[in-house]
């Protein structure tokens, strides 16, 4: 199914009695810095929402970009197929990333972006995004450091699939997404929702899928953490972290010093 065969709605500018469609983004990293203004001008950039099923391509290689998806629901990736057509996905995308942020200076993207849960996504077109750029600088310090933020994940995607053995990979992923998922509130006592495949696990992690169920039953066994119908729950996340050599730091919790951003 194409992104164009999806519906789309309309959406009133925010109010007082319509809830915040950005509320999530850079959550716990820097969002409290924004003033009123720049919350407002983020609010009004959005142009609509999208619903979007499960496993639809949203952005192809190569096709020109002319918005960028502020995630509300749901799962997405990013990911790049061999000449065999073997999918390795290169990023995870959780509730208040922005996708494809990065379209907005490249204008195409090199890889695709696809849902893989039902998802829903408030659309910002680049013009919108120009208007931010022209007359707001800290908030456009703030989209910059999103697309930052991408960078430093994907480095230590780079680290972990070239230093790590397949529990070790395995482990870093779920810390990884257990840390963002944190920062927007959907952890509960070591337990949150990621309803993907073993196979969407097992591509990004660099391993097959029946070495991925090896991996995740010997974490069970050793009361790391369980994976079960898209539910994780990490029981011991001191050993877990141990076994995934994780640091959080290249997340930025607590958000970046903005003061004189701007001036």
């Amino acid at each position: 199914m194409s992104v164009s065969a999806i519906d789309t709605l309309r959406q009133p500018r925010p109010s007082k009695d319509r809830p915040s469609l950005t509320g999530l983004f850079l959550k716990d990293r820097g969002r409290e810095t924004m003033t009123p203004e720049e919350i407002a001008m983020l609010e009004n950039s959005v142009d609509e929402v999208r619903s979007i099923p499960a496993r639809t391509i949203v952005i192809r290689r190569d096709e020109r970009v002319r918005n960028s998806s502020l995630l509300l629901e749901g799962v997405m990736c990013r990911y790049m197929d061999d000449r065999q057509g073997n999918r390795q996905i290169v990023a995870f995308h959780v509730p208040g990333d922005f996708v494809d942020l990065h379209g907005f200076a490249m204008r195409y993207l090199d890889h695709d972006v696809a849902t893989l849960t039902p998802t829903r996504v408030a659309l910002v077109g680049h013009d919108r995004l120009e208007q931010i750029v022209e007359q707001q600088p800290r908030l456009t310090r703030l989209l910059w450091f999103s697309t930052l933020l991408d960078a430093a994940m994907h480095r230590e995607w780079v680290f972990r699939l070239g230093r790590l053995e397949a529990d070790g990979r395995v482990a870093h992923l779920f810390c990884e997404l257990h840390a963002r998922l944190a920062m927007v509130d959907l952890v509960r006592d070591g337990m949150f929702r990621f309803p993907v495949t073993q196979i969407d696990i097992a591509e990004a992690a660099g391993v097959t899928p029946v070495h991925l169920n090896r991996v995740l039953r010997s974490l069970r066994e050793r009361g790391l953490m369980t994976f079960r119908g898209g539910a994780v729950h990490i029981q011991d996340i001191g050993a877990l972290t141990a076994l995934a050599d994780f640091d959080p730091a290249y997340l930025y919790g607590g958000g970046p010093t903005l003061e004189g951003a701007g001036s």
